[in-house]
């Protein structure tokens, strides 16, 4: 482990810089949003960025192929261009899992080459919540926002930054701060830990639990009546599912240009009423159904088909962003309200 003064955070920022791109959260109107370091800038002390740091991996818009079209003529070029490396500082713990459960999708076979471009490129260096907010429950799903993970994972008191290679990519990027950081003992940021911890047991959703959800739970869910009343007042914005870190549908479009096509991709919502509309019609046609979809994929569809895994990192961001205040710990807590329907 190494240590560096508080005071000194741009000196740290500067040498991660000469060998790669340095991306933090800065401070801007409406709250603090991921932006490349240059001298001068200040790192958000904000418990949460406004979206999250799944934008590096899977932007919000990217184009995949280009069609050029000369007469009769037609050739496909391949626009991907081989990522620069870059560092994402100040990840939170349940962005960091965010990544795992993205992974998964766009790992598994057949592997999204655009998605592992990146992220082969990127390092991510965490860094703990010093206050999480009263809308955090990342405990929910066995986050521990006091010891998130990462490539480096960083502790924060009044004074001191303290710096943990837990990788490979951690130990390279570590190696080549010596000279702007100093040794000290593993245990330096014990002390830390547990004030955050201590701060972690009073917030208002410490209790929240998802013992009663799970990939057996379909038939259990799927036609309860609650369905009705908690989708009432939705009002098909999408604005949960585009500050979710876990979030990963897309659309693919084509746009003709001047001389041929252009192919890119986009995210989209389940809760857009033309999500995964085909010429057959619309397989979801009410509200209702699109609401239960995204909670049902978070809560059951997404353990069912890894190893139990949620498919939500408690970090609060639907809570915070819902114009109506509905959001995925509303639901649980009224589903979850009347035990196991099979008892």
């Amino acid at each position: 482990m190494r240590k560096i003064a508080k005071s000194a955070l741009d000196s740290l920022f500067a040498a991660m810089s000469e060998s790669k791109k340095v991306y933090l959260p800065v401070d801007g109107e409406g709250g603090a949003r991921y932006q490349l370091w240059t001298e001068g800038t200040v790192l958000s002390e904000a418990v949460n960025t406004v979206r999250s740091a799944k934008d590096f991996f899977f932007p919000q818009t990217e184009n995949l192929v280009e069609f050029k079209m000369e007469g009769k003529k037609l050739d496909v070029i391949d626009v991907r261009r081989e990522t620069e490396d870059f560092v994402i500082f100040g990840v939170r713990a349940c962005d960091v899992r965010s990544f795992d459960i993205l992974d998964r999708v766009f790992l598994g076979a057949p592997v999204d080459t655009y998605y592992k471009n990146r992220r082969e490129h990127g390092v991510i260096v965490s860094l703990a919540c010093n206050k999480p907010a009263e809308t955090c429950f990342c405990q929910t799903f066995g986050i521990d926002a006091s010891a998130p993970a990462g490539d480096i994972v960083c502790h924060m008191t009044d004074d001191t930054l303290f710096l943990d290679a837990k990788t490979e990519k951690g130990e390279k990027l570590l190696a080549t701060l010596e000279g702007v950081t100093e040794p000290c003992a593993d245990s330096a940021a014990d002390e830390q830990k547990a004030l955050i911890r201590s701060r972690l047991d009073k917030l208002p959703l410490k209790g929240l639990t998802a013992d009663k959800f799970g990939g057996d739970k379909t038939k259990e869910f799927f036609n309860d009546p609650a369905w009705a009343s908690l989708s009432e007042s939705c009002l098909g914005c999408g604005t949960c599912t585009f500050v979710c870190p876990t979030c990963q549908c897309y659309d693919i479009k084509d746009f003709k240009t001047a001389d041929g096509v252009r192919r890119f991709r986009c995210w989209d919502s389940c809760m857009y009423s033309e999500f995964t509309k085909m010429s057959a019609g619309q397989p979801r046609l009410t509200q209702k159904e699109r609401f239960r979809q995204r909670f049902m994929h978070k809560l059951v569809y997404y353990p069912a088909n890894n190893e139990g895994i949620f498919g939500c990192v408690g970090c609060g961001r639907c809570l915070a962003k819902c114009p109506i205040q509905m959001n995925i710990v509303k639901v649980m807590k009224k589903l979850g309200e009347g035990g196991d329907k099979n008892d």
